[in-house]
C-alpha cells in the first residue's frame, strides 16, 4: 500500500515567548509559506534546504503533530487531522522503547492495530528479515548498534503497513560506512515494499542518491524554490553511482540553488545572534 501526498499553500507560524515588562512579551515567526508540493504514490521523494528552514516542521506537519497556519495537507485526498497509522515516522533518535526486544519494538504498533498475538509475531519476524536482523529479535535496543536500532526504527514503521514512510534525518547519527549502508538497504526496502517516502536531509549527496525528486527549500520562511528530478536507475545496486558523471551533475544543479539559501541563512543567524547581544 501506497498514498498519494498533497501540500497545498501550507504556511506554519509560530508565537514567540520573549519577556517584555511585567505582561510578557508576544509577536511570532514564520517558518513556513507558501508550500505546495505533491508527492505521487509509491514517490521517494526527497527534501533538502539550509538549517533552520522548517524542513522538519513539515515533516511534522505530514506526520499529524502540528497543525498548518494556513492551507491543507493531504493523504490520499483527505485532511490531515492528527497522528495515524496511516504515516511511520523515523527520526534521528531511533526512539525505541528500551525494555523492550526489538521484535517487541516492531509489534508495537501492531499492537495499536489490535492485531493478535501469534500475527503481530510473524509479521514482526518478517520485517526484522526484511531490514537484515533475522536473529537479533531477543536483543534489546542498547545491545544493538546505531545502525541495527535505526534498522529496527524502520521496521517497526513498516509493520503495520502505513502507505506513506516519513523520515526525518534518519542516518545523520550515524558513520559514513553504516550510512551508506543503510542508503542502500532503505532502497531495497522501498523498491520492495513500494511505499512513499519522504525523506528529510541536509546530505546534497544523500538527496541525489535516494530521492526520485529532491524538494530544495529557501531560508526562513521556508519555502519549495524547485523541484529537481533525478533520472538514475542504479541506485543500491553494483555499480558505482556516485562516481557517475550523471550524478555530479544532478549534485551540482542541488548545490547551485541551495548555494545562495545557505548564505541567505547564515546572514539571519548573524543577526539573530547581534540582536541577541545587544539585547544583553
Amino acid at each position: 500500500m501506497s498514498s498519494t501526498i498533497q501540500i497545498q499553500n501550507v504556511g506554519k507560524t509560530f508565537p514567540l515567548k520573549v519577556a517584555s515588562g511585567r505582561n510578557g512579551g508576544g509577536g511570532s515567526f514564520t517558518a513556513l509559506e507558501n508550500i505546495n508540493l505533491e508527492v505521487k504514490a509509491g514517490e521517494f521523494m526527497v527534501i533538502v534546504g539550509p538549517s533552520g528552514c522548517g524542513k522538519s516542521t513539515l515533516l511534522d506537519l505530514l506526520g499529524g503533530l502540528v497543525a498548518p497556519s494556513t492551507g491543507r495537507i493531504l493523504i490520499d485526498g483527505r485532511p490531515i487531522a492528527g497522528p495515524a497509522l496511516d504515516r511511520g515516522l523515523v527520526f534521528q533518535q531511533y526512539a525505541l522503547f528500551p525494555w523492550r526486544s526489538a521484535l517487541k519494538n516492531i509489534e508495537f504498533g501492531l499492537e495499536a492495530k489490535g492485531v493478535g498475538r501469534r500475527e503481530r509475531a510473524e509479521r514482526a519476524r518478517h520485517f526484522l528479515a526484511m531490514v537484515g536482523l533475522e536473529g537479533f529479535g531477543d536483543r534489546l535496543p542498547h545491545e544493538l548498534s546505531g545502525g541495527m536500532k535505526q534498522r529496527v526504527a524502520i521496521a517497526r514503521s513498516l509493520a503495520y503497513d502505513p502507505g506513506v514512510l516519513l523520515m526525518d534525518e534518519p542516518f545523520a547519527a550515524l558513520d559514513a560506512h553504516t550510512r551508506e549502508t543503510l542508503q542502500d538497504e532503505l532502497l531495497r526496502i522501498w523498491r520492495t515494499s513500494g511505499k512513499t517516502i519522504v525523506f528529510i536531509t541536509h546530505g546534497i549527496d544523500e538527496a541525489v542518491y535516494l530521492g526520485q525528486r529532491v524538494a530544495v527549500m529557501t531560508s526562513r520562511p521556508g519555502r519549495i524554490k524547485d523541484v529537481v528530478d533525478i533520472p538514475l536507475e542504479a541506485r543500491g545496486r553494483d555499480e558505482d553511482l556516485r562516481s557517475d558523471p550523471r550524478f555530479a551533475e544532478l549534485r551540482h544543479r542541488v548545490w547551485s540553488l541551495l548555494r545562495d539559501e545557505f548564505r541567505h541563512a547564515e546572514g539571519q543567524e548573524r543577526s539573530r545572534l547581534a540582536g541577541s547581544s545587544a539585547a544583553a
